[in-house]
């Protein structure tokens, strides 16, 4: 029998799907409407298209495994293959559209629903999948993917080989070197046609896969990727919007290419599901963004909408107040009563319009005590979260009392997930409300893992924030989180697979987060995890700004800062800014600039800095006060191109959404040309350069009149921002 088709979507990007009676339904391609084939016109195309298609979702179970391959590609189980089309509905709210399409697999007893989510405007499809065990008899899943798209090199030219033709970015995500993100061909990246087809093959069985075990999300690699055809700037990018285990793996398949996103597997993650009858799971969300044009920089932009319009709104996303946090190139966990008084005092005459109070509030051992591993020696020992009597001699809530009399909201630091092996939570808590695997008590670097699932871990934490929002007046907490705990747990009732046992445990700490909130809607909570090892939309969804590294290094901040909004917006995206008295002129530059297309986290010492220095940052703050409340609205470019760890030259730019303003940030570093030319292709002709902010750099600005580039010298290692109005 002829396949049946289904076109859902909008003008910018639709679904083509098709199903038999004798097969899985297929998602045959995703793209703009008018790059859609019409099955009623074009049916051979179609039925190309589908051969190479995966089913919709990929699931494959410990007795069904997967037929017609080998090796490691999640793709070919057993049970996608037996899925049967079951109906499908459309519904719509407001600009949100979606598509629920319902399969069933009547060997298993397995029902399947794949929800796929537009917003109007945004060429970004969300999607998820719920599976249920509708049978009689239990069922192990090991896979199942949140999404599969096929036929990814259809638009190539004929005769140009798809591992030339097709390039991969992934970004590598260091501690303290965030965001490298680099650009690579298939081939080399390591998968080619290697001609298989031909003789009955499906492809290479080989993929480019990208994987992140753990509760650090992206400690390794950011959960993204953006695939992009060289010649015209098609691109792809995707994120899974997961703060745990994931998998992205590309492939070649019947002399195409497929992708496949998910949470956590098996064969990466130990990760198991056993669905009793009448169970049921959902995978983690993932979306795509597809545009015609304009590659990987147009396909953030698209991103970027999506992510502002699916997170929680917050006050915060629009008054981006600036941070002072005592903790970088300053107090760095030994606060106390006498240092920070004075820092406080300094921090407003600077223009702070929050003060954290960072690690070490809690600690009464020594100052200068260091535990295991070389580390402060409150490490071990956090989890009570109650001031230390030594540290504060006339109590936390002078400090308190300090911050708010200088105009400031009062926060604190938390590591709420861990308890370290010496507090005294350790022994209050029972064992099943931590991380266990084999029945023992999981230990990493001398911290417990809290198990949120359990009722006594989420009381504990629930205690200690109200305690700390209702006694002191907080309003700011910053949510730290420093170790990454591995596989996972067998959780409280030691049956869950530890892959599994992390899941559930992440999505329990996002319901925290959602709780926290509900009950206390006026505090900020700052997603922070070692820098950024958790960066990821699940958490830049719930909390409104975001600590993007540990960074040190006013030198090393440029590349980082620069290429942060690829991954997180403008208004969520916190970079330190910490003057010290050895700093230069230029020096400050360098250091204030570094924060300013993004939010404030002014560091450092600003109570030693002499008065002409405290005035350059002060000067800094008023300026970015001048304009932030553009960059809520604001796109991302890159004119000279996404920053390397080493370029002498790094160049930002956010242009507002009414194209009225465009903020350009300009770094040169140490050994590089004192001038360098700029291209600005976007910024209308008539629109001139005007310094906003510089310090001991030099500045020299020129526009060309006939190609619109921008030739600008620094006569020093320095930075500049610069704003182009009007035209």
């Amino acid at each position: 029998m002829p396949a049946t088709h289904l076109r859902w979507g909008q003008d910018d990007l639709s679904l083509l799907l098709a199903w038999e009676p004798a097969g899985p339904v297929r998602l045959l391609a995703a793209d703009a409407v008018s790059a859609l084939p019409d099955p009623g016109l074009e049916a051979e195309r179609c039925s190309t298209l589908a051969r190479r298609a995966l089913p919709v979702l990929e699931i494959q179970t410990t007795d069904g495994g997967r037929l017609g391959t080998s090796g490691k590609r999640h793709v070919d189980g057993a049970v996608s293959r037996g899925m049967r089309y079951a109906g499908h509905e459309e519904s719509g709210t407001g600009d949100v559209r979606r598509l629920r399409v319902h399969m069933s697999d009547e060997a298993t007893g397995l029902r399947a629903t794949t929800v796929f989510t537009l917003r109007t405007g945004i060429p970004v499809l969300h999607a998820e999948a719920h599976v249920e065990n509708t049978g009689r008899r239990a069922v192990g899943l090991e896979y199942v993917s949140s999404l599969t798209l096929s036929n990814l090199a259809r638009h190539l030219p004929a005769g140009e080989h798809w591992e030339d033709g097709l390039s991969l970015w992934l970004a590598a995500n260091p501690w303290s070197g965030e965001f490298r993100w680099s650009r690579a061909s298939l081939a080399e990246r390591g998968l080619y046609d290697v001609g298989m087809v031909a003789h009955g093959q499906t492809g290479s069985k080989n993929r480019v896969a990208v994987t992140s075990t753990g509760s650090w999300s992206s400690s390794e690699h950011l959960p993204m990727g953006c695939l992009e055809e060289t010649a015209t700037g098609r691109a792809l990018l995707w994120q899974i919007e997961h703060n745990g285990s994931w998998h992205a793996e590309l492939g070649d398949r019947f002399d195409d290419v497929y992708l496949a996103l998910s949470g956590p597997t098996d064969r990466e993650h130990q990760w198991r599901r056993r669905l009793a009858p009448g169970d049921s799971f959902t995978t983690v969300p993932v979306a795509v963004a597809l545009v015609p044009e304009g590659g990987f920089e147009a396909a953030v932009a698209a991103m970027t909408a999506h992510r502002r319009a699916t997170r929680r709104p917050h006050p915060d996303h629009q008054r981006l107040p600036v941070v002072f946090n005592d903790f970088m190139n300053s107090l760095m966990g030994e606060p106390s009563t006498r240092d920070l008084l004075p820092l406080v005092d300094a921090a407003a005459a600077a223009g702070a319009e929050v003060f954290c109070v960072d690690a070490g509030w809690f600690d009464s051992a020594p100052s200068g005590t260091v535990g295991p591993g070389g580390v402060p020696g409150w490490w071990d020992a956090v989890g009570e979260w109650r001031e230390a009597a030594t540290r504060f001699p006339g109590g936390l809530r002078e400090v308190i009392d300090r911050i708010r009399g200088a105009g400031m909201v009062p926060g604190l630091w938390l590591e709420p997930e861990v308890v370290g092996v010496r507090s005294p939570v350790a022994a209050e808590l029972p064992d099943e409300a931590f991380f266990r695997r084999d029945g023992v008590r999981v230990v990493e670097w001398g911290r417990h893992q809290l198990d949120l699932r359990h009722p006594a871990a989420r009381a504990h934490l629930d205690a200690a924030v109200d305690r700390l929002v209702d006694d002191y007046g907080v309003g700011y907490l910053k949510l730290d989180y420093n170790i990454d705990i591995g596989a996972g747990t067998d959780g409280p009732d030691g049956e869950d697979s530890p892959g599994d046992g992390l899941l559930g445990h992440n999505r329990a700490y996002l319901d925290w987060l959602d709780d926290v909130v509900d009950r206390h809607p006026g505090l900020v909570l700052e997603s922070c995890a070692a820098g950024g090892s958790r960066t990821d939309h699940a958490i830049l969804s719930r909390l409104p700004i975001h600590s993007v590294t540990d960074q040190q290094d006013f030198r090393l901040l440029p590349a980082i800062a620069a290429a942060a909004p690829a991954a997180v917006t403008p208004e969520q995206g916190a970079i330190w800014a910490y003057p010290l008295p050895e700093h230069t002129a230029a020096d400050l530059g360098t250091v204030m600039v570094s924060a300013l297309l993004g939010r404030v986290h002014l560091s450092g010492r600003p109570d030693l800095l002499a008065e002409s220095r405290l005035a350059v940052v002060r000067r800094a703050l008023e300026t970015y006060k001048t304009y932030r409340h553009l960059l809520p609205t604001a796109g991302p470019h890159w004119p000279l191109g996404l920053p390397g760890w080493r370029d002498g030259w790094i160049a930002l730019a956010l242009t507002a959404a009414d194209d009225s303003t465009t903020l350009l940030a300009l770094w040169r570093r140490a050994g590089a040309p004192e001038s360098v030319t700029v291209p600005l292709p976007w910024i209308p002709e008539g629109a001139r350069p005007r310094v906003l902010f510089e310090s001991g750099s030099g500045v020299t600005l020129d526009r060309d009149i006939h190609t619109g580039a921008l030739r600008a010298g620094l006569a020093h290692a320095s930075a500049v921002l610069i704003a182009f109005e009007g035209g």
